[in-house]
């Protein structure tokens, strides 16, 4: 069973795509080659920056097919088809700084929605982020 929410944080975004910065949000515990990876239950969250592109994914569940991830970071992180949207001026611009969290958080999911939610959340607003573009796996 997951929570039930009588309200949402959802909004609409206040100016067009075409002039808004956008961010990715990740559950496939992305992070960087040599850093430390994610363990089960682990509510942190790692800042990916817009250069990245050697990730490790570090969800680890036996039953994910990691094979679309071999073949292309942009499954679970479609990093270089935001480039190419604000090349094309569909988007005003891709944020510096992105954000990977581990997708299997405790099961009250009270740690992202109290702490490291809201914690993310600040850092996107402070970097002037619009929009974004949530990837859960």
């Amino acid at each position: 069973p997951v929570p039930e929410f009588e309200t949402t944080a959802f909004t609409v975004p206040t100016k067009p795509l075409s002039e808004s910065t956008v961010a990715i949000v990740t559950t496939s515990a992305l992070h960087r080659q040599g850093e430390e990876g994610y363990t089960p239950g682990d509510v942190r969250f790692k800042a990916l920056d817009r250069t990245d592109r050697d990730l490790v994914l570090g969800h680890w569940s036996p039953n994910f097919d990691r094979s679309g991830f071999q073949i292309d970071l942009n499954v679970v992180y479609p990093i270089d088809r935001l480039e190419e949207l604000a090349a094309d001026g569909t988007i005003g611009q891709v944020a510096q700084t992105h954000y990977a969290f581990a997708g299997n958080q405790p099961d009250t999911v009270s740690e992202v929605r109290l702490d490291t939610g809201p914690a993310c959340a600040r850092e996107l607003l402070a970097a002037g982020v619009d929009v974004v573009v949530l990837t859960p796996v």
